[in-house]
């Protein structure tokens, strides 16, 4: 069967600390997505991946390109790319102009400046987890409730202050938060807006150039973005398929392999 006439798909994988996303091109447009969690082994994952891009039917005829953490993990890729460079790329296909993405993801938060399509600067704080979605996740099983539940506690309380600069700091503040009888939605804030504090303080020492844009796994929480706004002093904007920034990147980059 002469195959030369069949599509080649251009997939780009982005294997994060917390999950791991896919993108698949074609020629002209996206024509598939999906997120795996990324559990405790990349490897596992990368094979994971690949099974499912098997099944859908992709393998036999892609070019890939995997960045994040584990990007080295994905053994069946053509290349791999750094995140900062895929973020750039991703960012400004969705956003389409010069944009400043703020990338909270689940171990570290970039500040990526985007220029003309291309990656002017960039500054990531990965020193410590207080100010990422990590912090987020392990506070809510704290206060027993989902990521979900955690943002409806918060839009429905006052934040308590959680200053503390460390995680291992901050997290005991909030257990003497529940130790001394606080509401859920008021610790729930609390967490909140010391996520937002400290992302907003690491982007207004960068700077901002253009629009501020939101990607990573915290950009579908509306409430979040809003607190974020806040701290910040303008508008901060998101696009429905922001936590795919760096799969779409590595995707795009794929494309130019041929």
């Amino acid at each position: 069967m002469d195959h030369s006439t069949e599509p080649i798909y251009y997939v780009g994988i982005d294997i994060g600390s917390t999950a791991s996303k896919t993108v698949i091109l074609d020629e002209t447009e996206i024509v598939d997505s999906f997120i795996l969690p990324t559990g405790w082994n990349g490897r596992e994952t990368a094979c994971a991946i690949h099974e499912k891009l098997k099944e859908k039917g992709y393998v036999e005829r892609m070019r890939c390109v995997a960045t994040g953490y584990g990007r080295i993990c994905v053994d069946y890729a053509d290349k791999v790319v750094t995140e900062i460079t895929c973020h750039g790329k991703g960012g400004f296909e969705l956003f389409q102009k010069n944009v400043t993405i703020i990338d909270v993801g689940g171990q570290d938060t970039k500040i990526i400046k985007v220029a003309d399509g291309q990656v002017s600067d960039f500054l990531m704080n990965d020193k410590c987890a207080a100010g990422t979605g990590k912090f987020i996740e392990v506070m809510a099983t704290r206060l027993g409730a989902s990521l979900e539940e955690m943002y409806r506690l918060a839009e429905a309380g006052e934040p308590l202050a959680i200053s503390a600069m460390c995680t291992v700091f901050a997290e005991s503040e909030v257990i003497s938060h529940i130790s001394a009888g606080e509401n859920r939605e008021d610790i729930a804030a609390g967490v909140i807006h010391s996520v937002a504090n400290r992302v907003a303080n690491l982007a207004s020492r960068f700077g901002i150039s253009g629009d501020a844009a939101l990607t990573g796994g915290l950009c579908a929480s509306s409430y979040f973005i809003r607190v974020l706004s806040e701290k910040l002093g303008r508008r901060v904007e998101t696009h429905s398929f922001a936590r795919y920034a760096g799969a779409l990147g590595a995707a795009l980059t794929a494309k130019k392999l041929g």
